[in-house]
C-alpha cells in the first residue's frame, strides 16, 4: 500500500528521486560562474556510453523527496536552480518548479530533451544525444544547445541539431571529459571556421567543485 501511494505521489510529481542536491558554481555553458542550486533527479535510459554520472541512471537507487521539501532547502541557499539528472524531464516537474517560482527562483535545466517538456523554466540547456533524440517542440523553446564532442561525427551531428533551434539560441561545443586533450584543438579549430558556435569547458572539474 505504501508503495502504491508513493507511485502515485511520484506520478503527479510531488515526490522525485533526487541523487544528490547541492550549492555551487554553474560550470559550463552560458551561466558559467554563476551561483547555483543543483538538484540531480535519478532516472535516465537514453544511455550515452560517456555519461560522467552513470550512478544516476537507476531511478530506485535514490530516496523519493518531497517536492516541497527540496524547493524549499534549494532556495535557502540561492535564487538560481539547476534541474539536471539522470534526465530530468522523465518526471512531471510542475509541483517542483510551481514551488520554486513561489519562493522567487529562476529554474534551468539541463535535459537530452528526449520526453515532453513539464514545468515553468526560465533557461533551456539542451544536450541531444544520437541515442533518443529531442522532442520536436523543444528546439524553439532551448535557450542554448550544447553539443558533447566525442568523436569527429559528432561535429555533423552538431550542425544537424543547431539547424533545428531558434536563432537567438546559443551554441556551444564541448569536449566529453575523458577526450579533451584529443578534442579541444579540433573544437577550437572547428569554431573558429563557424563562429557561430562558442566553446564551452567544464570549469567545474577544473576548480574541483561539485
Amino acid at each position: 500500500m505504501i508503495k502504491e501511494e508513493e507511485n502515485k505521489l511520484l506520478n503527479e510529481g510531488k515526490l522525485l528521486p533526487v541523487m544528490e542536491h547541492f550549492y555551487t558554481l554553474q560550470g559550463e555553458g552560458a551561466h558559467t560562474g554563476k551561483a547555483a542550486y543543483f538538484i540531480r533527479l535519478g532516472g535516465c535510459d537514453v544511455g550515452c556510453h560517456w555519461c560522467d554520472v552513470k550512478e544516476s541512471w537507476n531511478a530506485e537507487l535514490h530516496p523519493l523527496m518531497s517536492t516541497a521539501e527540496i524547493a524549499e532547502t534549494a532556495a535557502k541557499h540561492c535564487k538560481t536552480i539547476v534541474l539536471t539528472g539522470g534526465e530530468p524531464l522523465m518526471y512531471n516537474l510542475e509541483p517542483l518548479t510551481q514551488r520554486l517560482k513561489e519562493l522567487g527562483c529562476d529554474i534551468h535545466i539541463e535535459t537530452s530533451g528526449a520526453y515532453e517538456m513539464s514545468g515553468s523554466l526560465d533557461w533551456i540547456t539542451l544536450s541531444p544525444k544520437k541515442t533518443a533524440l529531442p522532442k520536436e517542440a523543444i528546439y524553439a523553446r532551448a535557450n542554448e544547445l550544447k553539443m558533447i564532442i566525442f568523436n569527429n561525427n559528432d561535429f555533423v551531428f552538431a550542425e544537424a541539431q543547431a539547424a533545428k533551434v531558434s536563432p537567438n539560441c546559443k551554441l556551444y561545443l564541448q569536449s566529453e571529459w575523458s577526450k579533451r586533450a584529443e578534442m579541444y584543438p579540433k573544437i577550437i579549430e572547428f569554431a573558429m571556421a563557424n563562429p557561430q558556435w562558442q566553446v564551452s569547458v567544464q570549469t567545474h572539474k577544473y576548480l574541483n567543485i561539485p
